[in-house]
């Protein structure tokens, strides 16, 4: 029988970095040693974002939908939010400045990704956590090594 361990651990970190990343972004004074990268955290902010909805669509919501098929329409609304998402990634990235109007779109992305970790926490988790044939520590381990390659690809291309 597989390991157990609590589904709101399986995910790789990047929910609590993006939720400080936003954070700093958008407060009305930034420490001095984040106000000289001001300009290029939305860009951080986008791309955490982006390989994180890559990972939970790519390995996480197929465990999931083939561990659970009862959880479709969760998992459809999920996908929606996280094109809803793209969408304002999208939005931030064509940007030209850093200024009141990115401000205001990143609080925007904010508001929705809390609202869909929020879900994510009370309906997806605790029903992965009790699935009898889903192997959270291998499905852990699966999503941090394409967290890794996905990351690795960012930097070679920056």
């Amino acid at each position: 029988m597989p390991r157990k361990m609590p589904a709101n651990c399986l995910m790789p970190t990047t929910s609590r970095s993006n939720t400080f990343l936003w954070t700093m972004r958008v407060r009305p004074s930034l420490p001095p040693m984040l106000g000289k990268t001001a300009g290029t955290l939305p860009s951080k902010i986008c791309d955490e974002l982006t390989v994180h909805a890559q990972i939970e669509e790519e390995i996480f919501y197929p465990a999931l939908q083939g561990a659970l098929p009862d959880l479709a329409r969760l998992l459809q609304e999920a996908m929606a939010e996280h094109q809803e998402a793209k969408n304002m990634v999208a939005k931030i990235q064509s940007m030209d400045s850093a200024d009141a109007a990115m401000d205001d779109m990143v609080a925007e992305l904010n508001r929705a990704i809390e609202q869909h970790v929020k879900e994510e926490r009370d309906m997806l988790f605790p029903k992965a956590q009790f699935a009898p044939r889903l192997d959270l520590v291998a499905l852990g381990a699966q999503l941090k090594q394409r967290q890794i390659e996905l990351e690795s690809e960012l930097v070679q291309t920056a």
